[in-house]
């Protein structure tokens, strides 16, 4: 089993309430809009971190992480992306990407500020959102997520809210 905390659009905030939630985690997975290298750094000197970049990420940020992170935990198949569109109706980068290389267990992606889960149905994959957890954007409620992998099972998943934006 492994316990995943999964956080996306920090904007250069990171809300110390984090380390609180994260604490029993395994791994943090940062979807994108991370906005200074400073919160890749406080993340990754906590616990190991994984990270895509998002639009507003700057060239050092860019260096650090990818666009499109595939990699495998426990039995699942994880893509990690910023700017995925939604279930069904794509983001052209991310249409390319599973056209050319197929698709995930699991789709991991920020952007939108709406936390959502949902299955895929098209690519046979459980797509997550954790939201937003920094202060800048049109969100209302800052949110996280966190769950367990066991095996190809997804488990114990908890919406975290951080509370209101501003």
């Amino acid at each position: 089993m492994i316990r995943i905390g999964l956080l996306s659009d920090t904007h250069g905030y990171l809300d110390p309430r984090i380390f609180e939630h994260f604490k029993e985690v395994d791994e943090i997975w940062h979807a994108g809009d991370i906005g200074t290298l400073d919160v890749l750094d406080q993340l990754r000197q906590f616990k190991p971190t994984r990270a895509v970049y998002g639009n507003i990420d700057d060239h050092m940020i860019r260096i650090e992480t990818v666009l499109h992170h595939r990699f495998k935990v426990e039995d699942v198949e994880v893509l990690m992306t910023h700017i995925a569109g939604r279930p069904g109706n794509y983001s052209k980068p991310l249409y390319e990407e599973l056209e050319k290389n197929g698709g995930a267990n699991l789709l991991v992606c920020g952007h939108s500020h709406i936390t959502l889960v949902q299955m895929d149905k098209r690519f046979n994959m459980l797509w997550m959102n954790p939201g937003a957890c920094g202060v800048k954007g049109f969100h209302s409620v800052r949110t996280l997520l966190r769950f367990s992998i066991t095996g190809d099972k997804f488990h114990d998943l908890e919406v975290i809210e951080l509370g209101k934006r501003a």
